[in-house]
């Protein structure tokens, strides 16, 4: 990462700075010291025009009585996205990058990608809000929360005894549409929380897998074909992530 800090502070405020590059693109983080902050994404023309304007951006905030924040450790921050920009590597968590590197991840139009659906890009913008407003946010109740008292719908969590082919094809018939809202938030929340913090919440992460498996046997028991390549891959990174976290 190709991240430099800066922090000015006086008798009456503290506050931080931070540029960081990738490629074409360019992120500003700002605010007061030990919140998590505004982002504002650029993108250039090319690698060399962003490290040049982050240049000119260091060379201001210095000329203006910023000193370097060693203290700013890029890992143990979390990462709002940018909303005039969406998804964004720049505006995710270190961990997330490194870990779901494939361009999915980043995906909005997709309706199988963890946000590209409007459940999923809704339980996102969602969760980012919660966590701004609470750092201490029950992230394995998030999906229940976010569906039966914000959206006053029903909320069918994967427990392990949901992923029986005879007892997905029942609920199936009985309750598709919130069969599939429900699982698809879930992940969505699971790799949104990764996304912010780089951590994962065991009983979510479980949750997420679950999820996943229940829309695979969707795709079984009611012969749609082919299972999905999507979901596989973020099955397995998803429990690649988890087991690591574990260790």
């Amino acid at each position: 990462m190709n991240t430099q800090a800066f922090r000015w502070t006086d008798d009456k405020s503290d506050k931080f700075w931070v540029v960081e590059t990738l490629g074409s693109d360019l992120a500003v983080r700002y605010g007061k010291t030990g919140t998590i902050g505004k982002f504002l994404v650029k993108e250039f023309g090319d690698a060399d025009e962003a490290v040049r304007e982050a240049a000119k951006l260091v060379a201001s905030k210095t000329r203006k009585g910023y000193l370097p924040y060693p203290g700013f450790d890029p890992l143990h921050q979390h990462y709002i996205d940018d909303p005039e920009i969406g998804l964004h590597r720049l505006t995710s968590h270190p961990a997330f990058r490194a870990h779901f590197a494939d361009d999915l991840y980043y995906d909005c139009c997709d309706e199988e990608a963890p946000f590209g659906s409007d459940e999923g890009s809704d339980a996102l913008s969602s969760l980012e809000e919660a966590f701004r407003a609470d750092r201490d946010l029950d992230f394995a109740a998030f999906p229940a929360h976010l569906i039966v008292d914000d959206w006053d719908m029903t909320y069918l969590p994967a427990t392990e005894a949901d992923l029986d082919p005879d007892a997905v094809r029942q609920l199936v018939k009985v309750d598709e549409m919130n069969l599939t809202q429900s699982d698809m938030v879930t992940y969505a929340t699971a790799f949104a929380q990764i996304k912010i913090t780089g951590e994962i919440d065991p009983v979510l992460g479980q949750r997420a897998l679950n999820a996943l498996t229940r829309m695979a046997l969707v795709v079984q028991v009611c012969d749609l074909g082919a299972p999905s390549e999507i979901q596989r891959q973020m099955h397995a990174h998803l429990k690649d992530f988890c087991l690591k976290v574990a260790r």
